[in-house]
């Protein structure tokens, strides 16, 4: 294959995963009537249609879908070994992309990076906040963060954090208005801040755990949400119940702005791990950062 190829190649990996061509473009510095012309070459070259274009955004065919799985584990590996020059350097360089849920970025992963990053100036990473179960080959992220009931089992995990225990809380306003519930089955009568999430397909079930018993309730309320800012908020204006990791509350239900109900049915969930590929050879970049961030209990 000549050199072109393969650049035509590389540029549709990117086009296929950021399913745009404005944001493909951005990322990979050129025009996007270049881009687009790129794509028709390559289309024609292969006899195949491998996207599929309307005014707003463009997609994979189903052939194009498939050449992605093919060629992305191949760049993927082709970007780990160029990483590796930077064993070569006196100090880790380089760029890492992390795919990590809201709250496991703001709790573990920003308390290291405030540490680690003014002591390696050559160090840049990227944090993308996603709640999807991300395949992290194809999507060319270097690693994932998910709690470790969540991550597969051909992929090398690191824990990175404790265990994270859940709360249902509500404003004293809240309550001066409702009855406290006394199990996870009274929440069907309370105005809930309902959680939508991707890896659910709809709205994600509060779970509970006592004695031996595990419950999962699916809440309705007024609103619904699909990051943690906004039901804190809402819970602290006295909208509704909300259920959020404990450590999150805890400030809050400790000055009084909140109240916790049904504790002893909440459970944990094992912690934050950070995972990766087994294939996976690491750069002096990765293992600073995967380091970093391992968890001693």
């Amino acid at each position: 294959m000549s050199t072109e190829g393969y650049d035509q190649l590389a540029i549709f990996s990117v086009v296929a995963r950021e399913r745009s061509f404005t944001r493909a473009a951005a990322k990979l510095g050129m025009s996007q009537p270049a881009l687009s012309r790129t794509m028709r070459q390559l289309e024609e070259r292969l006899g195949v249609r491998l996207l599929a274009r309307t005014t707003r955004s463009v997609s994979p065919t189903e052939a194009g879908d498939h050449l992605l799985r093919v060629i992305a584990p191949r760049f993927e590996e082709i970007n780990t070994e160029l990483a590796l020059l930077s064993e070569f350097r006196d100090k880790p360089a380089g760029r890492l992309r992390i795919t990590a849920g809201e709250h496991a970025a703001i709790t573990v992963l920003q308390p290291v990076l405030a540490k680690l990053l003014p002591q390696h100036p050559d160090l840049h990473i990227e944090i993308i906040v996603d709640y999807g179960l991300t395949d992290i080959v194809a999507e060319g992220y270097d690693a994932g963060v998910r709690l470790g009931e969540q991550v597969a089992k051909d992929m090398i995990a690191v824990r990175i954090g404790p265990d994270v225990r859940m709360a249902v809380v509500g404003s004293p306003d809240y309550f001066a208005r409702h009855p406290r519930p006394k199990t996870p089955r009274d929440l069907v009568r309370h105005n809930c801040i309902a959680i939508r999430l991707p890896t659910y397909g709809g709205l994600f079930p509060w779970e509970f755990e006592k004695k031996g018993e595990e419950l999962k309730v699916r809440v309705e309320g007024q609103l619904v949400f699909n990051n943690i800012a906004m039901r804190l908020d809402a819970a602290l204006k006295g909208l509704g119940l909300a259920y959020m990791p404990q450590d999150t509350v805890k400030p809050h239900i400790k000055e009084g702005r909140l109240i916790r109900v049904l504790s002893d049915w909440c459970p944990s969930f094992p912690g934050y791990h950070l995972y990766y590929p087994s294939r996976r050879q690491s750069s002096a970049a990765f293992t600073l950062f995967r380091d970093a961030l391992r968890y001693s209990g």
